[in-house]
């Protein structure tokens, strides 16, 4: 089943052009139209919706609309939504906690008003309470903000084997590490995405083999405690034989173009806006 990836965000945590900084990268990055300009790191992907039950309000569609999905929803997906022109969200997965991955969650609001049944979010439970604890007027059961977003967060499992069955394609939890911590990537069809990791678990391994499409983690060339670093990556990718790989949470260190020309044929850096085409249930 046809599937199209975009990149909302390919950014580090702080963005580039990073406030204050007038390095050679953040300078160019002011250009709306520089594929150095990153916002804070989230992907959509959209595909056919297999299960037509889900249009419960308009049995016969004339056109059905694809699932639009959102892995993470940072501090700038307004910006996001409007630059892809996004007209609709009907599930988001978190990765982790970190404000860059959960603080536009509040930007879904006017996209869920016209969902009766709202829109799903799914996290494992220290996301979950994170965004629960932040967006508290949202989740109140008492006193509810009137124009909250209409929400609702499913808890996943942090086992090995999870999955969340979204419209007809299948999303696999995958365990990486980010630093101290374990968090979540996922898998959908034929591609995987792993971004804020610093490195792959070995029972994650076999969960990213016969991948088109690995998006990883690579912050920039110097080591990182909790962020896998260019060198790393391009290992890493070599370790686990995608056909394509693509880097994003890429900070001002990368310039965009020169890095793309020492890199592997099949290895690049993402950019904001960049689309991909994927299989996202493999026969």
């Amino acid at each position: 089943m046809d599937a199209v990836l975009t990149f909302l965000g390919s950014g580090t945590s702080m963005g580039v052009p990073t406030l204050g900084c007038t390095c050679a990268v953040c300078t160019s990055a002011y250009q709306p139209s520089s594929k150095n300009r990153r916002t804070r790191p989230s992907i959509l992907i959209e595909y056919p919706k297999s299960d037509l039950n889900l249009d419960t309000l308009n049995p016969k569609p004339q056109t059905p609309k694809p699932a639009s999905v959102l892995i993470d929803t940072g501090p700038d997906f307004h910006a996001q939504a409007i630059r892809e022109r996004l007209l609709s969200v009907d599930a988001v997965l978190y990765t982790h906690n970190h404000a860059d991955h959960i603080l536009g969650m509040d930007d879904l609001r006017p996209l869920s008003f016209a969902r009766p049944e709202g829109i799903a979010l799914y996290a494992d439970d220290t996301t979950a309470s994170t965004i629960e604890r932040v967006f508290e007027y949202t989740f109140r059961k008492v006193d509810r903000y009137p124009t909250s977003a209409r929400v609702e967060i499913h808890r996943l499992s942090t086992a090995l084997d999870t999955t969340v069955d979204l419209f007809g394609a299948t999303f696999q939890r995958i365990p990486v590490t980010h630093g101290r911590n374990t968090i979540a990537g996922y898998r959908f069809g034929s591609a995987a995405y792993l971004t804020d990791m610093s490195d792959i678990p070995p029972e994650s391994i076999p969960l990213l083999q016969n991948l088109d499409i690995l998006i990883l983690d690579a912050l920039r060339r110097e080591p990182h405690p909790s962020h896998s670093h260019l060198a790393n990556s391009i290992a890493l990718v070599e370790k686990l034989a995608p056909k394509r790989a693509f880097f994003t949470h890429i900070s001002h260190d990368l310039n965009h173009e020169p890095t793309n020309a020492e890199l592997p044929q099949n290895m690049q850096l993402a950019h904001d806006g960049l689309k991909l085409n994927f299989d996202i249930k493999p026969t």
